[in-house]
């Protein structure tokens, strides 16, 4: 059972994959953990408390971060994992595309993270790790990938902006930015394509990433980081 000198790490977008291995990854590190996405059902582990809603709505943020406080009395770590991926040439990109994306990637971030830096404030300190792409950098002629670019792209520039804001107050800001990860996300005859696209020849694994996002949580001179977890893809071809 969870007390108030645990930490507590937020991680949206928890449900499967990457994000429901980054909940069991804090949970072996001691953290209790609140875990946030649209499906996710409630789990029997008394430090770990489920919040179901949409991330692109402010009322979820709201909700889950007073359901920290009020289960476990702090936040220390915000992990914003939740996102989008739609993959569509420019001009074939709809309203709802944009909405959808935008929503998530972009609105989900801004309302959660907004809220959670008040209480590391407050409390003197804390990390945020936002989850990006290694297509930012690195664009790919065979993964037409604009709004992935224009949104994870942004979030990327909000990591550095907000390391340097509250670098003196103790909050550290950091991203992992993956290659293609092997999830329920791509199906499995995609897998051949997706492997062909980084030097390494393979996609990645979720421990991968969750190992990269530990990593950043246990690097307390390390901020403002984009840390590549993507197999070469952000080195070249």
């Amino acid at each position: 059972m969870s007390t108030r000198n645990q930490k507590v790490a937020i991680v949206t977008g928890a449900s499967q994959g990457i994000g429901a291995a980054l909940v069991e990854g804090y949970r072996k590190l001691g953290y209790a953990v609140v875990a946030t996405s649209r499906t996710i059902a409630p789990v029997d582990d008394a430090d770990v408390l489920t919040v179901q809603g949409d991330i692109a709505d402010p009322a979820t943020a709201e909700r889950v971060i007073s359901a920290a406080v009020e289960r476990f009395g702090r936040i220390d770590t915000l992990v914003n994992n939740a996102g989008v991926f739609v993959a569509k040439p420019f001009t074939e990109y709809t309203a709802e595309d944009y909405a959808t994306v935008t929503g998530i990637n972009v609105a989900g971030f801004f309302h959660i993270t907004q809220l959670a830096v008040e209480h590391l404030l407050a409390q003197g300190g804390g990390h945020i790790v936002n989850v990006t792409t290694s297509l930012v950098d690195n664009a790919d002629s065979n993964v037409p990938s604009v709004l992935a670019s224009l949104t994870k792209g942004g979030l990327q520039s909000a990591t550095k902006s907000l390391a340097v804001e509250y670098a003196t107050r103790g909050i550290r800001v950091n991203a992992v930015s993956p290659g293609t990860i092997k999830t329920p996300m791509h199906a499995e005859e995609t897998h051949e394509f997706l492997a062909a696209l980084h030097p390494v020849g393979r996609m990645g694994e979720v421990s991968d990433i969750v190992d990269g996002v530990l990593f950043l949580e246990t690097a307390p001179f390390v901020t403002g980081e984009i840390l590549h977890v993507d197999g070469g893809m952000s080195a070249g071809h």
